[in-house]
């Protein structure tokens, strides 16, 4: 346990000597260590396909059991702007044919759902990925905004880790923490090997809780996940992961038990390294088959919406066997 009267490090001191990647694929660069997913990677993922079935990994928008998401952000809502009944009154539209049409409109945190963060969303010490000025978000991001990213798209040799399986459970409870060697371990126990440029899925079912217990699951909220140690960030670093993707709404423990810090992983990978954050997916279903036939790698492909300026977007990524 961390010791509530010891000041968290600030992240400037904590990650002093943590690697980064800037400037490796030039000073305008805004897509990080998705530059790693050449074409090259592209046609090894797809050698990854041998089945040919499709899971959507997308977590429903305005789920009747609720939308998980990061405390301080509402779920999205939807409202009908036209239905059937907007054709009963005297005054409705006309339309040559008789032609009658449903329309619909949404509110929402752009990181509200299953969704891409953009490399510029999180930083420390007033800089963001590749050196940018933090300024340069000040009433949307002018640079690694989450549109370069939706330009790009993401596609590659997806390999999922099952986190819950490897420990036992259905589900991680809070707090839970793993590393690298965890990871390999797992990968090690399911019959597959982690790759370099592999876009890395990791399965925790923690949001599995929150259908449970509803908003008791708010209640000193702390997700388990990976934990910061400089070793799992050189091991991200050496493996040139592209693209982090779990169940979880951040991805990664959201406070560090060691060092009181939050989202450490947020900064030392994406704000250092521009590896590409997925989060909030389902994968229970692509899990479900992966652990009956014993093959845990597919070809993943991704795009986020093309939003101008935006720290994210919502998406629904792709996982083909």
């Amino acid at each position: 346990m961390t010791d509530s009267t010891k000041k968290a490090p600030e992240l400037t001191e904590l990650l002093a000597d943590s690697p980064t990647n800037w400037g490796k694929w030039g000073p305008d660069d805004q897509v990080g260590s998705l530059n790693y997913l050449t074409n090259a990677e592209v046609l090894r993922g797809i050698k990854s396909v041998n089945s040919g079935d499709l899971f959507t990994l997308q977590r429903m928008i305005g789920d009747p059991k609720g939308d998980p998401v990061w405390p301080g952000r509402e779920p999205a809502t939807v409202e009908m702007v036209w239905d059937e009944a907007s054709w009963d009154g005297e005054g409705a539209p006309q339309f040559p044919g008789g032609l009658h049409y449903a329309d619909d409109t949404m509110h929402a945190f752009l990181q509200g759902s299953t969704q891409y963060d953009a490399l510029g969303h999180v930083w420390y010490g007033g800089k963001i990925y590749n050196g940018y000025d933090a300024r340069t978000t000040v009433g949307g991001l002018d640079k690694a905004s989450v549109e370069p990213i939706a330009e790009r798209g993401v596609a590659g040799r997806g390999v999922l880790i099952d986190m819950a399986r490897y420990f036992g459970v259905d589900a991680l409870p809070a707090r839970k923490t793993f590393d690298h060697n965890d990871l390999m371990a797992a990968a090690a126990q399911q019959g597959v090997t982690i790759e370099k440029h592999d876009i890395l899925v990791i399965r925790t079912n923690h949001l599995q809780l929150f259908f449970e217990q509803g908003d008791a699951f708010y209640d000193d909220f702390c997700e388990p996940g990976l934990q910061y140690s400089p070793e799992l960030v050189q091991w991200f670093q050496d493996m040139e992961i592209p693209n982090l993707v779990t169940d979880l709404i951040g991805n990664e423990v959201t406070t560090d038990p060691d060092t009181g810090v939050s989202l450490t992983l947020h900064n030392a990978l994406m704000r250092n390294l521009g590896v590409a954050f997925s989060e909030i997916c389902d994968l229970e279903k692509l899990a479900a088959a992966c652990a009956a036939d014993g093959k845990w790698d597919f070809f993943y492909v991704a795009a986020p919406l093309k939003i101008n300026r935006a720290s994210g977007s919502p998406v629904n990524p792709v996982a083909i066997r």
